[in-house]
């Protein structure tokens, strides 16, 4: 499945404009959320390509949010990578526990993602 569009979900307009920015350049199509909540149903109205799911945001976090959409028979099908400064190797077992297929810790850097999105699709 090739990879066009791309829902970022952060709860922080200037990560929401860097990451924007990098997959726009890139030529992917970008739709952006702002917290979990919006985050589960976006994934089931736009119908992304791929999530880069923030962990720390108010309401439901980025874990909670990456559960939720890797069990729902409409959206489990959806990658999900999750994109968040908690760099501790517990954060990243659990992440991938709830449905994450891969892990990147901010500050993000251009070439990994984009690597880490290629090897996803």
């Amino acid at each position: 499945m090739a990879i066009r569009k791309i829902l970022i979900v952060d709860d922080s307009p200037t990560e929401r404009h860097v990451l924007n920015d990098m997959l726009t350049k890139a030529g992917y199509e970008v739709v952006a959320s702002d917290n979990g909540e919006d985050a589960i149903q976006k994934a089931k109205s736009v119908r992304p390509d791929l999530i880069l799911m923030d962990v720390v945001m108010p309401g439901l976090n980025g874990f909670q949010a990456t559960r939720a959409i890797s069990r729902d028979p409409d959206t489990r099908a959806i990658p999900i990578i999750l994109c968040t400064s908690k760099s501790q190797e517990t954060d990243k077992i659990w992440g991938m526990r709830q449905g994450a297929r891969d892990y990147i810790v901010k500050p993000v850097r251009r070439e990994e993602l984009l690597a880490k999105i290629a090897s996803a699709a």
